[in-house]
């Protein structure tokens, strides 16, 4: 196996640190007053995570409208982080694109709220 330069290994122990949940997206708004353009995500985890908020630059490839009902994946246990007048706090995952703007990581079958990445 080769490894990039730029990360370090982690061992098992580290990756169970970080709780990497499928919600669904419940509520999504334009957030104009982002520093950078953005969508205001509500996403439901379901029990015991519940309804979480997200600040996500994902105005490239999706609207808000369009993502109502759409699943993705986020990190659920980093602390909350103030954007402007906005609590964010889970990180919404995704990859860049062929021009750099972020896509979305999502499941490619339904699965439950909460399901937790492993």
């Amino acid at each position: 196996m080769t490894s990039d330069t730029s990360s370090s290994l982690i061992t098992y122990d580290d990756f169970q640190k970080v709780d990497i949940r499928a919600g669904t997206i419940v509520k999504a708004e334009p957030f104009p007053e982002a520093r950078r353009p953005a969508i205001k995500l509500w996403v439901d985890f379901g029990d015991p995570v519940g309804i979480r908020k997200s600040s996500a630059q994902i105005t490239a490839h999706y609207q808000p409208d369009s993502l109502i009902g759409r699943q993705v994946v986020a990190v659920t246990n980093f602390p909350p982080r103030q954007i402007g007048k906005f609590m964010s706090e889970v990180l919404v995952l995704g990859l860049p694109s062929a021009t750099g703007e972020v896509v979305l990581l999502s499941p490619d079958q339904p699965v439950p709220n909460g399901g937790r990445m492993y």
